[in-house]
């Protein structure tokens, strides 16, 4: 099975988009012909638009579900009960992110939506963890039967996964093997699990639910049972991504477009929610916290210059985080002079021109 292309009407731009849905089954075979077939199908869409979907991902769906349920059932629980997990009560970015932890986008005027952060679930001796490293450590588990085991079971399956597109993507664009995935021994990845609402007040359906951004990391796999995400394509218009229980939403993040020079790029992307209720669990495949990343040589043109100076994974992570999260920015300001004011993603200049 080949690459199909999807069509949909994008209801807020009037336009019609096109995603790739990719038949992944065959990537864990030993068939190299079939893996670099499936290796060339993922590189294609990821140059073209940044956005695909994927199915035949070998990812349990009865344990998407039972992982929806489980934050379906911590979602439901009284707001003191959530915020004894409060994220900006652990030392390493991990644990519920309340309604009130706005980000600073300029179009998302109301915030909609709560979180739970998780990452690797290092042990509590850790020594980046104790060396006061804000990513890296133990994850925050709420007292909810059956979460831990349930949720970790997701994740160990999830960044499998995270690491053969990882791979894939390594053959697409003729690397050593191991060029990205020797990169992501101990990744600053994160699993969240989302929760919007859709509130009385929220009439306007241009309202936007998360404000239009990139991806800090090199990829993110997306499941979400509800229509809502919306992708900017290379016209600059947004289209809708459809919804299917069976599917993998990926695309590109900021690390993958510096690591490749451009050849893939971190594409805008925002959510429109017109349910009651939206649940979804993006998960963010980076590098590790030390990882430097810069233009691989063999993407750069002979003779050319890298289109991206070096930085530091963990570095530019964090930087984002702090836009996005009301205690970090709260922290900083303290620890510093000059505060923290107009943070920017450089990977986001392309969307700033646009109109939503």
């Amino acid at each position: 099975m080949g690459t199909i292309i999807e069509k949909r009407n994008a209801s807020s731009a009037g336009t019609v988009g096109h995603l790739p849905l990719i038949d992944i089954s065959g990537i864990r075979s030993a068939d190299n012909r079939r893996l670099r077939e499936i290796a060339d199908e993922i590189g294609n869409a990821a140059r073209e638009i940044g956005f695909f979907r994927i199915i035949g991902h070998g990812i349990d769906l009865d344990l998407v579900e039972r992982t929806y349920q489980q934050a379906q059932q911590f979602f439901a629980l009284p707001e003191a009960f959530k915020r004894r997990y409060y994220i900006g009560l652990s030392t390493n970015h991990r644990g519920y992110v309340p309604f009130t932890e706005k980000g600073d986008y300029p179009d998302e005027v109301n915030r909609s939506y709560e979180a739970f952060d998780l990452g690797v679930d290092l042990p509590h001796d850790d020594p980046d963890y104790l060396a006061g490293n804000r990513l890296l450590g133990p994850n925050v588990w709420p007292g909810v039967v059956g979460f831990k085991q349930t949720v970790s079971a997701y994740y160990a399956q999830i960044s499998a996964l995270g690491r053969i597109i990882s791979t894939a993507l390594e053959l697409h664009l003729g690397l050593p093997p191991g060029s990205m995935t020797d990169q992501m021994s101990k990744p600053i990845s994160q699993l969240r699990l989302l929760h919007y609402v859709r509130r009385n007040a929220e009439v306007d359906t241009k309202s936007v639910n998360m404000g239009a951004h990139t991806d800090y990391e090199c990829l993110t796999l997306l499941h979400t049972r509800n229509a809502g995400l919306q992708v900017m394509t290379a016209e600059d218009e947004w289209i809708d991504v459809p919804v299917d229980r069976r599917v993998y939403v990926v695309n590109i993040g900021d690390m993958m477009e510096a690591w490749t020079n451009g050849l893939l790029r971190s594409t805008p992307h925002r959510v429109l929610n017109q349910s009651p209720e939206r649940f979804s669990m993006p998960y963010f495949v980076a590098a590790n916290h030390g990882t430097v990343i810069s233009p691989f040589p063999e993407l750069v043109g002979r003779g050319e210059k890298p289109k991206y100076a070096p930085f530091r994974a963990g570095d530019h992570l964090e930087r984002m985080l702090i836009r996005d999260f009301p205690y970090l920015r709260n922290q900083v300001q303290k620890g510093s002079t000059e505060g923290n004011q107009n943070v920017e993603n450089p990977f986001e200049k392309r969307m700033n021109g646009s109109s939503n």
